[in-house]
């Protein structure tokens, strides 16, 4: 039973938590400057939360001169445009942000770009923000940040500490995140990992991103599949006394099935050696589903992976959810009869074709559970669910997002994650086949072999939705070219840094307020500050866009800049003022190392 599957601070749902209350709308309208069609629509507007960074002055600079341009022509007062796009050129010689603003704004102010373009840039020219303001092309803005204010940002960046990076984007949006929800028939394979991977961290980015998250794991504990599972370790349990059976092709074929029954024959010996299969079978089920479940927890646990509710499929089945959604769909008349089965009119919204909730024999389908299962969590008061699949269940996503429409919610209440195949390659060869399961890679087999945090960064080194090849050999390198040992080699170099000049008796910490920023003037200093300055935005984006490998990029670029940096230049060194201002850039770019190492769960060592 699903109350016996918990783990540390979750709970298991159990009956009561249905009925609950209609959910609020998501407080989320559209933003300027990012999105993407996967992800959340979100406005920066003029009352943000949060310290600015240089990215959101700009946008706000750039937003006061659109308003007082049309203001003083007399015209009603425009709002920017929803298609502006202010973004990062490839090239460091077009400033360090382009704004299309006047090419968008053209038709609606009746007046050439490059016209509009000079007039906003003469205003932002006189901002102490932009060391200088250039048109270019058709009419696009460059804009060149003055140098005096990323340094004088970094002791901000400094001050705020494990606290840098977070906002208040998701203005306390309640976020149901379930991801994982493995089939409890056999342990956690590698694409489980990979889909574990993703949900927590993205979890930790929502959080960071002020959105309020609860994550959730499905335990589809009821069907066919369980009497297989039962079934399995029946059928194994009479081979292990020397019992003849005729073991079916499609039935649970691993070893850790012949495993189970050696427990139930520890423990019960011969007791169920005589008896048939079917005065049996819910104890051989329940034992299953209890270990396997058992070596889930264990497994997620190890990955660092926790969640705060187990949610049963029981539920869905024992409350009458599921016959009292087919009952009112019916009513609405989105249900319909066939052939003896009950029909979902999934193409009225948008479906490719229309979907059985119950089988002519009378059987429920699963879709017709997971309606009742998306309609539970609609009436649990999310302002968004978030789902994260196996690509394999791609086509899945327009039958649930019509089940939600034909129910009265919008279809945009659920953003669905897909999550590509992992192939897991060794010393430049495909690792085929588990000696464990003898079916496929588990999740246990690669954390034993490479551990937590290289298991976790190598999974989120590439988009979700892109396939991935994993190279164990690489997760064990110590080398730059393993991505995880790189990015943390960076953070122990730095506390080695700060821990050096402690015992020369170098004490900055209490002298930062004094710093003289002005003397980081190298090109390298820039960089390194620039790239400081951007991580608050790229969480943002990460949880707008519900990408957490977005981090893991950002990481490796961090670390590249600091390693180039370490290579060309001294931290300590005879001029007590520039030696401060480094050892603050030191100390500030390892806290933005381990604040964003965190968002991917993976630790950040102090030495290695």
């Amino acid at each position: 039973m699903a109350s016996d599957f918990k783990q540390g601070a979750g709970k298991t749902l159990l009956h009561d938590a249905y009925p609950l209350k209609l959910p609020k709308r998501l407080k989320l309208t559209n933003m300027s400057s990012h999105h993407n069609g996967a992800g959340l629509k979100i406005k920066i507007n003029d009352r943000l939360k949060d310290i600015l960074n240089m990215r959101d002055r700009a946008l706000r600079a750039l937003g006061d001169a659109f308003r007082g341009l049309t203001s003083a022509k007399g015209a009603h007062e425009i709002q920017l445009p929803a298609s502006h796009q202010l973004m990062q050129p490839k090239e460091r010689i077009h400033g360090d942000l382009a704004s299309n603003l006047a090419l968008v704004s053209a038709s609606c102010l009746g007046r050439p770009p490059r016209e509009i373009a000079a007039s906003i840039a003469e205003v932002l020219r006189a901002d102490p923000l932009f060391e200088r303001v250039e048109v270019a092309g058709p009419g696009f803005i460059n804009l060149f940040i003055s140098p005096r204010c990323w340094r004088e940002n970094l002791l901000e960046i400094y001050r705020q500490g494990a606290s840098f990076g977070t906002c208040q984007a998701g203005e306390g949006t309640k976020v149901l995140l379930e991801f994982v929800s493995a089939n409890p028939t056999g342990p956690l394979h590698v694409g489980h990992g990979r889909g574990a991977a993703v949900g927590d961290s993205l979890g930790r980015i929502l959080k960071a991103a002020g959105f309020e998250v609860e994550k959730e794991y499905y335990i589809n504990d009821v069907g066919n599949q369980m009497n297989t599972l039962g079934a399995s370790v029946y059928l194994r349990y009479q081979e292990l006394f020397g019992r003849k059976v005729d073991f079916p092709k499609e039935y649970y074929q691993g070893d850790y099935i012949t495993d189970i029954a050696k427990d139930i024959v520890s423990a019960k010996a011969d007791a169920f050696l005589d008896k048939p299969m079917g005065s049996c079978l819910d104890f051989f089920v329940k034992t299953a589903v209890d270990d396997i479940s058992a070596g889930i927890k264990k497994d997620l646990d190890d990955f660092g992976v926790s969640f705060d509710n187990w949610f049963s499929e029981r539920i869905i089945h024992d409350s009458g959810l599921i016959e009292k959604t087919i009952r009112e769909l019916s009513e609405m008349g989105h249900i319909y009869e066939e052939d003896g089965a009950l029909w979902f009119r999934a193409t009225a919204f948008g479906d490719e074709k229309d979907r059985v909730v119950r089988r002519s024999n009378g059987v429920l389908t699963y879709f017709a559970a997971d309606m009742a299962y998306h309609r539970h969590k609609l009436e649990r008061d999310y302002g968004l669910l978030v789902d994260i699949w196996g690509a394999d269940h791609h086509g899945y996503v327009p039958r649930v997002k019509a089940a939600i429409k034909a129910l009265g919610y919008a279809e945009d209440k659920l953003k669905v994650l897909l999550v590509q195949f992992v192939s897991l390659m060794e010393d430049g060869k495909t690792k085929s086949m588990s000696t464990r399961s003898g079916e496929f890679v588990t999740l246990r087999e690669v954390l034993d072999e490479v551990g937590r945090d290289a298991a976790r960064f190598m999974f989120l080194t590439r988009k979700s939705d892109s396939h991935l090849d994993f190279d164990l050999t690489l997760a064990k390198k110590e080398g730059q070219e393993n991505p995880v040992y790189y990015v943390q080699y960076a953070h122990a170099r730095l506390c080695s840094i700060l821990k050096n000049a402690e015992e020369l008796d170098i004490n900055p910490a209490k002298s930062y307020d004094g710093v003289n920023t002005d003397l980081l003037a190298t090109q390298e200093d820039l960089d390194l500050l620039k790239h400081l300055d951007a991580f608050q935005q790229v969480v943002r984006e990460s949880a707008v866009a519900l990408e957490p490998h977005r981090i893991s990029y950002y990481l490796t670029e961090l670390a590249g800049l600091f390693h180039n940096y370490y290579a060309k230049n001294r931290f300590i060194g005879e001029d007590r003022g520039l030696t401060f201002a480094r050892l603050l850039l030191a100390d500030t770019t390892r806290q933005v190392l381990e604040n964003a190492l965190g968002l991917l769960g993976v630790s950040a060592p102090k030495q290695m």
